[in-house]
């Protein structure tokens, strides 16, 4: 045999990547909303995740598939704390991918696979860092921390993170600066299911509408500009031009602190809330409420 005829190291490596991107991007579609295109998957026959942050906030959705078909898509629900919306579609025939049974390591290689107009769309990279699970801006629990060097377009967001094996670690979305997180499986099981059955998931609610102040002596407070009459807060006691200063003892640092803290599983709780009243320190006990479904 010639020395031509030897396939490279690299030659096969390529052919191995270019078959795990053939594989996956059957179970990929391009998601078109209203001045917007990304990428989802095939989560269950007829329901497709894609990235919440992604979509348009009103108007029709649609997906295109691998061979170029075009289909309406109904919204099921979006949970903007966790970055998962899933969508209902009238194809079955459109395959699931197998998933990892276990979380990356870093350094690990990483493929993304998306679609673009329907056509395949790639990018590879490793695990730059594998964590714990954490809570988003939004108060999502997202079951771990992983991000990938691979570069993501935005027509990409929502696609298919792999393994080197083509088994799928979660979803590729934007992180913070630009960097691509995965929205892990073990969130999107748990949440696509929540959608299924409800349509949304369930946030925290005070009833309050809030400002950020600096507070005498150093440190910020969270003033109480409205108060929903029917609301938690109101039911609590606080009241208009209160500072809330500290959330079960801790102080808070922000709007956003306060949002992490009212994730789904702050709902129905109890939390003491410390507060200054004209000046003067007060703490009372709220009963955490669902936010209501805006229409």
């Amino acid at each position: 045999m010639s020395p031509t005829s030897i396939p490279s190291p690299l030659s096969a490596f390529s052919a191995a990547v270019a078959e795990l991107v053939r594989g996956a991007a059957l179970s990929v579609v391009s998601v078109k909303s209203e001045r917007a295109e990304s990428t989802g998957f095939v989560w269950r026959p007829g329901l497709v995740v894609a990235a919440e942050n992604a979509l348009a906030d009103d108007g029709e959705i649609q997906i295109v598939a691998h061979d170029g078909a075009a289909a309406r898509a109904e919204l099921v629900g979006r949970d903007p704390s966790t970055d998962v919306a899933l969508l209902r579609v009238q194809r079955t025939d459109l395959p699931q991918i197998s998933t990892s049974a276990s979380g990356p390591t870093a350094g690990a290689l990483a493929l993304v696979v998306a679609a673009r107009e329907g056509a395949a769309a790639a990018s590879l990279g490793i695990v730059s860092y594998a964590g714990p699970q954490w809570r988003s801006m939004r108060g999502g629990l997202i079951d771990a921390r992983i991000e990938l060097s691979a570069a993501l377009r935005r027509s990409s967001e929502g696609g298919l993170a792999l393994d080197a094996e083509g088994r799928a670690l979660g979803m590729a979305v934007f992180g913070p600066r630009r960097r691509t997180l995965v929205i892990p499986f073990a969130t999107i099981e748990r949440v696509a299911a929540t959608l299924v059955a409800k349509g949304r998931v369930a946030r925290g609610y005070l009833g309050l509408g809030l400002q950020p102040v600096k507070l005498e002596g150093g440190g910020l407070g969270l003033m109480a500009i409205s108060v929903d009459a029917n609301g938690p807060g109101a039911a609590a006691g606080v009241k208009q031009g209160d500072v809330i200063v500290a959330w079960n003892s801790e102080p808070l640092r922000g709007v956003h602190h306060l949002m992490r803290l009212l994730g789904p599983d702050s709902v129905g709780g109890t939390v003491r809330l410390s507060l200054r009243r004209a000046g003067e320190p007060l703490e009372l006990d709220l009963t955490i409420g669902e936010r209501p479904q805006t229409k």
